[in-house]
Formats: C-alpha cells, structure tokens, sequence
C-alpha cells in the first residue's frame, strides 16, 4: 500500500539522526521542531506483503533552515522499489517560524558527510 512508504521514510530518518547521536526528542526538548514541507516519490516496482524491505536514508543538504533527505527502497532480490526525497524546515516549536539548523546538529552532519 503506496500510504506505508511514508511510514518507512520516517522510520529512516528518525534512524539516521539517531546514528548521528541526535534524536527528534532531543531537539524538541530544545524547542526545535522538523515539519516536513515537501515530499516526492517515485515507484519503480510494486512492494509485495511480507517482502523484506532495506531502507536507505541519505542527508544530502542542509540549506538555512531547510534539510533535504533522500531514500532508496530495495526488497530482498536488491531490486529498486522507490526513490523519494523529503525536505524538513527547523522551526522554533514556540511559534512555528523557520530558524537556521543549529550549529551542533551542522556539526554532527559534518561528521556523518566525512563519514558516507
């Protein structure tokens, strides 16, 4: 069902960040929220019950308040299922306005692009 894939997105950047040593609590707790303005996808091949699926989760910008990831969805036989990009804005969670990525989250990416 085409609705999960955004399920699954989610789930690998809730990972990805937590890989980096930051998680979506920790930026609330510091009253910063990740709203998703922009989501595309493309489906190459059907997903079929009970496949096993590898998610693979990429940051591949960060630009003033926005971050882009980007996915690859494969099933067991390493076959492309989808492709999708997502664009998150960091927000001040008091009143809901766009604020530049925090400079200890640009330092973790900074890490995690020596890293790839």
């Amino acid at each position: 069902y085409y609705g999960n894939y955004a399920q699954y997105f989610e789930v690998g950047r809730v990972e990805t960040l937590r890989t980096l040593g930051m998680s979506y609590k920790s930026l609330e707790d510091q009253g910063i929220m990740l709203p998703v303005s922009h989501f595309s996808v493309n489906y190459k091949k059907a997903a079929l019950y009970d496949d096993l699926l590898e998610v693979t989760t990429k940051i591949s910008e960060i630009r003033g308040a926005k971050i882009i990831f980007h996915y690859e969805i494969k099933n067991e036989n390493q076959e492309v299922v989808c492709t999708a990009e997502t664009t998150l804005v960091f927000v001040n969670k008091a009143n809901m306005r766009p604020i530049a990525a925090p400079d200890h989250f640009l330092a973790l990416i900074a890490t995690y692009k020596t890293n790839d």
